[in-house]
């Protein structure tokens, strides 16, 4: 039985270069390739024809969510999230646009792994917390797709993230970062993205500046 092929759609080297590693520990699946944009992905999907694709949500031309629906049309690709974006509104949007699973990118490999084996088995894995917003969804006690989770009044950043934008404003690298807060690269990644959405930039200078702008960072 030939080896899935797996691809991969995220924006930030460091996290697709975590994601690769973890598919290629695996003799079950070969890496199709990787893709920072949609636009790439696109390609991906066309040339390379994988059995799934690893998407992101946070993206430079666009959401992933809108790029599961090519997927499907082009190719009967699964699609498993894996994301930072935990709120309520992406979970059910990605879910009812399509996606075949969500996972958070803070899940350990063993459990990327085994979402991607039971997404290409027919399963739908779903990290506990987003599977909360789709019990509630089922259920109709969630609120409606009208979340105001971008709005950065509503979304403060948390003590870490303000931690992370100090850093950053020292002029220091994400691997730097990582090694002066104690954590891994890819939880770097993972607080920028969410640093990103909630300050609505795209880059690390601009959050830096936002951030200042609004009280949320003090620099001496």
């Amino acid at each position: 039985m030939a080896n899935a092929r797996v691809a991969i759609l995220d924006d930030d080297p460091a996290i697709r270069e975590h994601l690769t590693e973890i598919v290629t520990s695996c003799p079950d699946y070969d890496l199709a390739g990787t893709a920072p944009t949609i636009a790439r992905a696109r390609d991906l999907v066309v040339r390379k024809q994988p059995d799934l694709f690893l998407v992101d949500v946070g993206l430079p031309d666009g959401s992933g969510i809108d790029f599961i629906g090519f997927a499907k049309q082009q190719r009967d690709c699964k699609v498993l999230m894996i994301t930072s974006f935990g709120d309520r509104e992406t979970v059910v949007r990605a879910l009812e646009a399509g996606a075949d699973g969500y996972l958070l990118k803070d899940s350990t490999p063993a459990s990327i792994l085994d979402g991607i084996a039971a997404t290409l088995d027919g399963g739908a894995p779903i990290s506990p917390s987003a599977a909360t917003y789709l019990l509630e969804r089922l259920q109709g006690d969630g609120p409606q797709a009208t979340s105001t989770s971008d709005d950065p009044d509503a979304a403060p950043l948390t003590a870490r993230e303000v931690e992370l934008l100090e850093v950053f404003a020292k002029g220091m690298s994400y691997k730097e970062a990582a090694r002066a807060l104690d954590i891994s690269p890819l939880t770097v990644g993972n607080h920028v993205k969410s640093i990103y959405r909630k300050l609505a930039v795209h880059s690390r200078g601009e959050a830096v500046y936002t951030a200042i702008r609004s009280g949320q960072l003090k620099i001496d």
